[in-house]
């Protein structure tokens, strides 16, 4: 199903999308997106550096941001811009939930701003801003 340009205002809220962090999660983000930190996969390695696990590497994070707004927006949606910054890291065992609210809607180039975070058990793990262009009504 996907949202239509016109049904959607500023202040309208996603719906919550709770992400289980698990090790194959970080673990295959990191390795997918080509990033081979031994932080990222080595939990010896992470201790090591003074985490107490691997730990979710931002690449990963980013798509799973540009996912929770495209899984709301529908297969019609584009993504103009993703925009955002880390805090708390990702551990496995916990769970990140994503949540987001439409901030601006810009009638001309028929975009939406959308401010997103997603919050874990230590805290905000990720905050930001994602542009994305949605088609008019029965297009």
């Amino acid at each position: 199903m996907s949202t239509s340009f016109e049904e959607v205002g500023v202040g309208t809220t996603l719906p919550e999308l709770p992400i289980p962090v698990t090790t194959t999660l970080i673990v295959a983000g990191a390795l997918a997106s080509r990033d081979f930190t031994a932080l990222h996969h080595d939990k010896g390695a992470a201790q090591a550096g003074g985490m107490q696990d691997v730990f979710m590497n931002i690449l990963t994070t980013n798509g799973l941001v540009g996912r929770y707004v495209t899984d709301w927006a529908g297969p019609n949606a584009v993504l103009k811009r993703v925009a955002i910054k880390l805090g708390a890291p990702n551990l496995p065992g916990d769970t990140m939930r994503m949540t987001g609210a439409v901030t601006k809607k810009d009638e001309a180039a028929r975009t939406l701003e959308v401010q997103v975070a997603g919050r874990n058990s230590w805290g905000d793990h990720v905050t930001g801003t994602v542009v994305v262009a949605l088609p008019r009504a029965g297009a």
